[in-house]
């Protein structure tokens, strides 16, 4: 999941292009306003699942500075709820997660 979410950020389509947003780079087709947490989660799920259509939408859904704020905190809160699980420090947690040695 995190090689997944990884290479989406390395590549230069990570969030969906602008045009795809309804105008205003806010809400879905239907006008309900999603915040930048439930687009996050939305989000990162849809990349573990590999499905396009749910990442396309929850892109879209806030701005993507918006949706990079959230993916980094779902991150942090998903580092540290896995280090307190695994009762490691939230860095060996993240660098196991990366695939990196331990530090």
């Amino acid at each position: 999941m995190f090689d997944r979410l990884r290479r989406i950020f390395a590549s230069d389509h990570a969030i969906a292009p602008s045009g795809s947003r309804p105008p205003g780079g806010r809400g879905d087709t239907r006008g309900r306003q999603h915040n930048l947490f439930e687009a996050a989660a939305t989000y990162v799920a849809a990349c573990a699942e590999d499905d396009q259509g749910r990442i396309d939408e929850a892109a879209g859904w806030v701005s993507p500075e918006a949706l990079s704020f959230g993916v980094s905190e779902l991150a942090c809160r998903a580092v540290i709820a896995l280090a307190r699980e695994r009762d490691e420090s939230p860095q060996t947690v993240a660098r196991s997660l990366m695939g990196l040695p331990a530090a």
